[in-house]
């Protein structure tokens, strides 16, 4: 007989991952052998759950396929809702916070969006990388004239730049002034995503710890980008993408395969189902 723990030989009970530039290759495709790990993880009695920067609606697209019944994290942990679209927990930005935070974004010439609830508010519906996010999360962004109101509520705010030293500097004055009170952390090499200070990664793969009774060290967790480090630091075995960068890849404990190349699938197939 073939000890089931030859098949697991980490002992994870629940694996946690990242969407865009992990789950999903470069053309926010899933590929067959992504459905197929996932199925093994199954298999093999392991929880599969995502997390993302995404909104709500955009994860429910992988319900279907990878046969999801587990909470999916939103907005880095800003909103978490179950596979019906329910919400189960929201944390918003505190509203003396939100103008402010607008205002350092647009001080560093970023472009900003706000999202409100399962809402996105954009200034300029034809602004850089508009086009993109919405094909990749199938939903439309509303065109105001400001944002005075929408001080309430607001799960994110992204601030859109093209230049890293935009987004540094950025990223670096959100973090000294606010630091009780949001999370500032870059999603893309492009989003700088500012959330409450409780959203994070780290708080989607804790809270799903605490549905599932399953211990930290016994979590498995993937991901590509800065706001994916939080999962690194809480969940007990760490996988970066091949096309993270080098902070986020020395972060974790492993590094897996491009997401060009079937990195999801690897590392699910090589370092978590042997």
């Amino acid at each position: 007989m073939t000890d089931a723990s030859s098949h697991n030989p980490r002992g994870i009970k629940l694996v946690v991952s990242d969407v865009d530039g992990t789950l999903v290759t470069p053309d926010k495709v899933l590929t067959p052998r992504a459905i197929q790990a996932v199925d093994g993880l199954r298999d093999a009695g392991i929880i599969f759950a995502l997390t993302s920067a995404r909104p709500p609606q955009s994860l429910t697209r992988f319900v279907d396929p990878l046969r999801l019944e587990t909470p999916l994290g939103a907005f880095n942990g800003g909103l978490i809702v179950d596979n019906q679209m329910r919400v189960l927990e929201e944390k918003a930005i505190a509203k003396e916070f939100s103008a402010p935070i607008i205002g350092i974004l647009e001080h560093h010439g970023m472009d900003v969006w706000v999202y409100q609830g399962q809402d996105w508010f954009v200034l300029d519906d034809d602004g850089p990388h508009i086009e993109h996010e919405s094909q990749g999360c199938s939903c439309e962004p509303t065109q105001v004239t400001n944002f005075h109101g929408l001080v309430d509520g607001i799960l994110k705010v992204v601030g859109i730049s093209d230049d890293p030293t935009t987004n540094a500097a950025a990223n670096a004055t959100i973090n000294e002034r606010f630091a009780q009170g949001v999370s500032a952390s870059q999603s893309q090499s492009y989003f700088l995503d500012v959330t409450h200070v409780e959203a994070t990664k780290g708080h989607v793969v804790r809270f799903l710890a605490g549905t599932y009774g399953v211990a930290l060290d016994e979590i498995a967790v993937l991901g590509d980008m800065h706001n994916d480090v939080t999962m690194f630091e809480v969940a007990g075995f760490s996988v970066a993408m091949g096309n993270a960068n080098n902070d986020v890849q020395r972060a974790a404990d492993v590094v897996t395969n491009t997401n060009e190349h079937e990195g999801f699938a690897h590392a699910i197939e090589t370092f978590i189902l042997n």
